[in-house]
């Protein structure tokens, strides 16, 4: 007859002793069950202590951004500026096919256009800028675009500078326009390197048709108009402008209702009219409107960033994880810390309002154009690095 041990597991079996307890070792385990009471704290990333309730220290002004720079012209700044304006697309972005699509189509849509306040900011001398940029214009080089009646504030985007010969393969590569006219368009561009406007008579209304229709001729007339009001977001000037012009015109005039142009004030207004055949007129890049209208929203956007802060102020390191929208995929590390202590490890790029709606711009781009512009100005805080402050 067999016995085997009760269920009431008072009958046990001997255990054989390992090697390791027989010589008096001590046996260390890696399971979390023979680990010590005292829990052992994971290595946490090198962060500073910012406290957002108190003013940063200022050791001083950071003159220009171009230390780590070594450029000989201003051509090397405009491809310096134009080859670091977006991030690469990142391989978790959270966006499907189509919307990664549309994001590539709309960075490669854009003009060649670098504003010259971007190059002050790198560079250690405007002046010295401007004089290169003068001596390039009249050699045909780089050719000066000209932002009228753009506003204040962010919105002052000032002039900008394109690369003539970019600007004619644009023009040589374009569908849309006859082989003859490409050839006159170029050849007064040729003619006049450092003017910014050009009289309507040089062109045929049919030829001015499909410049303006194609964007590479803007009517000055039309926009010494209407560019503030096209540019600008809507608000109480431009709708108190119309009401009030019914009691300085006669009743019944166009003037009384808003002028010629009342109709863009109003909610589902039509489009401008066609640009006349005569007046003057200034040499642009297609999409350039569009260009503006982001690099315009994208400084907006950091300046409020900014203005959330109590001092009006914060490091760069705050600002660059507040524009990026807290990603995922920035440092594997540093994700694989935070998932150990269970803490948030960020979003999905295309979850983001830098992908959204600024096609993944990038952070030190944006910062930049503010510094250049004269809209924030850096400076040494000599515990968290160096920090961003708003002008005004």
């Amino acid at each position: 007859m067999q016995t085997t041990p009760a269920r009431s597991s008072r009958i046990t079996t001997s255990r054989r002793r390992s090697a390791v307890s027989a010589l008096g070792l001590k046996r260390t385990t890696s399971s979390p069950s023979n680990a010590s009471p005292s829990k052992r704290s994971l290595p946490t990333e090198d962060s500073t202590t910012y406290d957002e309730d108190e003013e940063l220290d200022d050791l001083g002004f950071v003159v220009s951004l171009a230390s780590d720079l070594n450029f000989r012209d201003v051509p090397q700044y405009m491809e310096y500026v134009r080859n670091r304006m977006f991030s690469d697309m990142p391989e978790k972005a959270g966006m499907n096919s189509t919307r990664i699509a549309e994001v590539l189509n709309f960075r490669k849509s854009l003009p060649p256009f670098v504003t010259i306040a971007h190059v002050d900011a790198l560079s250690t001398s405007s002046t010295a800028v401007e004089r290169e940029i003068a001596e390039l214009a009249k050699k045909s080089i780089v050719r000066r675009v000209t932002i009228p009646h753009r506003g204040v504030g962010a919105a002052a985007v000032g002039d900008g500078i394109a690369s003539v010969k970019e600007w004619h393969a644009l023009i040589r590569t374009h569908t849309g326009l006859p082989d003859d006219l490409k050839d006159k368009y170029i050849a007064l561009m040729s003619a006049s390197p450092t003017s910014t406007t050009i009289p309507g008579s040089v062109f045929t209304p049919a030829e001015i048709a499909l410049l303006t229709g194609t964007g590479f001729l803007t009517s000055t007339t039309v926009l010494s108009t209407t560019a503030s009001a096209f540019f600008a977001s809507p608000g109480a000037a431009s709708l108190s402008a119309i009401s009030t012009s019914g009691s300085r015109h006669a009743a019944g005039s166009l003037e009384a209702v808003g002028g010629q142009h009342a109709i863009q004030h109003m909610h589902g207004g039509t489009s401008l009219p066609r640009a006349p055949a005569t007046g003057t007129f200034s040499f642009s890049l297609p999409h350039t409107g569009m260009h503006i209208k982001l690099l315009v929203d994208a400084r907006n956007h950091l300046l409020s960033i900014l203005k959330k802060s109590k001092f009006r102020a914060a490091p760069l390191d705050v600002l660059r994880e507040r524009w990026d929208g807290g990603v995922t995929g920035g440092n594997v590390e540093r994700e694989e810390r935070k998932k150990a202590r269970r803490e948030f490890t960020g979003v999905l790029p295309g979850r983001t309002k830098k992908w959204k709606a600024f096609y993944g711009m990038r952070f030190e781009w944006v910062l930049e154009e503010c510094v250049g512009a004269g809209l924030v100005e850096l400076f040494e805080t000599g515990s968290v690095g160096r920090a961003a402050r708003l002008m005004s």
